[in-house]
């Protein structure tokens, strides 16, 4: 179509030529844009195209031009000097402040030669636990339990919570979701369970395909949040439950032949049209499909999972962007994390980046050496046509959301969407929602929840603000003095921190250390105890059912929805999503890769207490929301 003058409808002169070009014409396809801009493209923001790193917000909403905690160039150097335009942004701080920030970002864009708007995306932020290298907690978002939470719950729960993030996402100029994380948790001692939905391959599926229906829509739009999910083909089956982030966690091991297992969520988000795929920085240890050895070296790198595999035989033409710092290794905050070139530990940063694209990815994550990609095609190394394959997808993806046609958002709009008392009183409503009842047992057998009114119940509490504590009764300074204690603990981990991101990640036994539980029974001897532990994967609980009246297991609940919880308000109904093992003997006697698979667990995968409705739950529901 030749270009031509257009006053009758909106359209934005990207180019600054003063004419309407195909590609800036909204009333064409996506795929018709995408024709028209990529030759116009320079080699240099094609390349630009293909990298995708962390971001950080100045603040008051401005542009931060120093490098940031994590993020590593000013933002006019990599959006401007390197042309780059896809990033993951970090800590954000008020709506109207995130709204700002993300209209600055994109007035930059519109300075390069062509306007390529940005796509901004992020990790999970709706839930409890802060982790740059994983998720961030809510802040001025509504508060939810963490997605491992909403597995307690059903696909309906499910794609509500994905809509209000949709929602408050599109808020603040997010447009693109580093996540669902659909790997099964089928390695108990796994340190990234909080995020899957569980280990349950059936409701697994289900889950992902209501949480993409909740982001993206039925097809994506100018009103969606594209998916990018991870991590393709499951990352759950990590050699002794250790992380692939770290050299020590590199090998996922398939011991009980159950890859296709692993696979089925990821089946289902292509089926559910899912934007992207994040492969995960595993490298498969003696792992054959079809007779075929598949290679060891890491998700990322590995032609036979993504080319084979995803794009060949699942049909996926999607993005596929790497996890992040496949390439260089990331120095930050004093301390280093290598590069997870799992297996190509040996390749130079150029030859990881010709073998990734060789596997058949678009974009490296968390990296932003585009000169030397650059110089790898001016070398002949890479042609210009398998840059032009990634970009085209990158393009469309932009095209389909409506970046080109109008990324800014309302700033004043943003304040009133995001954590919106409508929003917040439905994530506080999941989080108590989402308790799991595992003993409800008082005096005679009879049980002990919900706790009815009283005013003159005396309550001991630790792990809860005395606040919240006081709906349920007056509360006192020891056991001694109380009529019932409320105590709530996390999951236990093993302390690391040599490499970046490891202190951050909960790793190791899950054994309780002997003197929580020596302390645990002093205080079970002089009264009932009403127990939570939050589970951001399995513990043994074995020595701590004999100690509790009630014992609960939460995966993101505040002290005032657990309180709710606790008297009936919100009546919880969560279902375990994942086996809690009887012993460590048990978990390391199981296979890695076969979900639910220690032997004689102490609760199932599924297992709740059925969990009393009082009378007067439903009347006191609103109350209990409110505040």
């Amino acid at each position: 179509m030749p270009a031509q003058p257009a006053a009758d409808f909106a359209w934005r002169d990207l180019n600054g030529n003063g004419r309407l070009d195909p590609y800036e014409d909204p009333r064409l396809t996506p795929a018709e844009r995408t024709a028209d801009l990529l030759p116009r493209l320079s080699l240099e923001e094609k390349a630009g195209l293909m990298f995708h790193t962390v971001i950080e917000a100045g603040p008051d909403g401005t542009l931060l031009e120093t490098p940031g905690a994590l993020s590593k160039s000013p933002t006019s150097t990599v959006v401007l000097g390197k042309r780059m335009n896809h990033f993951n942004v970090h800590a954000l701080g008020r709506a109207r402040d995130a709204a700002r920030w993300a209209n600055a970002l994109q007035r930059l864009a519109a300075e390069t030669p062509h306007g390529i708007p940005v796509t901004i995306s992020t990790d999970p932020r709706h839930g409890f636990f802060e982790n740059e290298g994983m998720s961030f907690a809510a802040g001025s978002f509504s508060q939810w339990p963490e997605p491992i939470g909403l597995a307690t719950l059903g696909e309906d729960d499910i794609r509500a919570f994905a809509d209000i993030a949709r929602r408050e996402y599109l808020a603040v100029g997010i447009r693109m979701a580093l996540h669902p994380q659909v790997d099964l948790a089928s390695e108990p001692r796994w340190g990234r369970q909080l995020h899957t939905f569980g280990s349950d391959p059936e409701r697994t599926a289900r889950a992902v395909a209501a949480y993409i229906e909740g982001f993206q829509g039925a097809a994506i739009g100018a009103g969606s949040v594209a998916c990018v999910t991870k991590h393709f083909p499951g990352g759950g089956p990590q050699q002794d439950g250790e992380d692939a982030h770290f050299p020590y966690g590199r090998e996922q091991v398939y011991p009980g032949g159950a890859f296709d297992v692993h696979l089925g969520p990821f089946r289902t988000a292509i089926e559910a049209g899912t934007a992207g795929m994040m492969p995960y920085y595993g490298m498969p240890v003696g792992l054959e499909r079809n007779g075929e050895p598949i290679e060891a070296v890491g998700f990322g790198y590995n032609r036979q999972i993504v080319n084979g595999l995803l794009r060949d035989e699942l049909g996926f033409d999607g993005i596929v962007v790497t996890d992040w710092e496949l390439v260089n290794d990331n120095v930050a905050q004093g301390q280093v994390l290598p590069a997870k070139a799992w297996g190509v530990e040996h390749l130079t940063p150029a030859e990881r980046i010709l073998t990734v694209l060789d596997a058949g990815c678009d974009q490296f994550g968390g990296e932003e050496c585009v000169d030397l990609l650059v110089e790898l095609v001016r070398s002949g190394r890479v042609s210009e046509s398998r840059i032009d394959e990634s970009a085209r997808r990158l393009l469309e993806l932009k095209f389909r959301l409506g970046l080109f046609d109008d990324p800014f958002v309302d700033e004043d709009a943003a304040e009133d969407v995001v954590g919106c008392d409508e929003f917040r009183s439905a994530g506080f409503r999941a989080q108590a929602d989402a308790v799991v009842v595992l003993r409800n047992a008082g005096r005679g057998g009879s049980p002990l929840l919900p706790l009815a009114p009283s005013a003159d119940r005396r309550v001991y509490v630790e792990g809860m603000r005395r606040g919240e504590a006081s709906a349920l009764g007056v509360v006192v300074d020891t056991p001694e003095e109380a009529d019932l204690a409320v105590l709530r603990i996390a999951a236990p981990f093993d302390p690391r921190d040599d490499l970046l991101f490891e202190s951050r990640f909960r790793q190791g036994s899950l054994e309780f250390r002997p003197g929580l539980i020596a302390r645990l029974s002093r205080i079970a001897a002089s009264v009932p105890v009403v127990l939570d532990v939050t589970l951001d994967r399995p513990a043994i609980l074995t020595p701590l059912v004999p100690l509790c009246s009630v014992l609960l297991a939460t995966f993101g609940t505040s002290d005032a929805a657990l309180a709710a919880a606790l008297t009936g308000d919100v009546v919880p109904r969560g279902i375990l999503p994942f086996e809690i093992p009887r012993s460590m003997d048990a978990v390391r006697d199981s296979r890695e890769d076969v979900p639910n698979d220690t032997a004689h667990p102490l609760f199932p995968v599924g297992f709740s207490v059925p969990f009393p409705v009082p009378a007067t739950s439903a009347t006191r529901a609103a109350a209990a929301i409110a505040h």
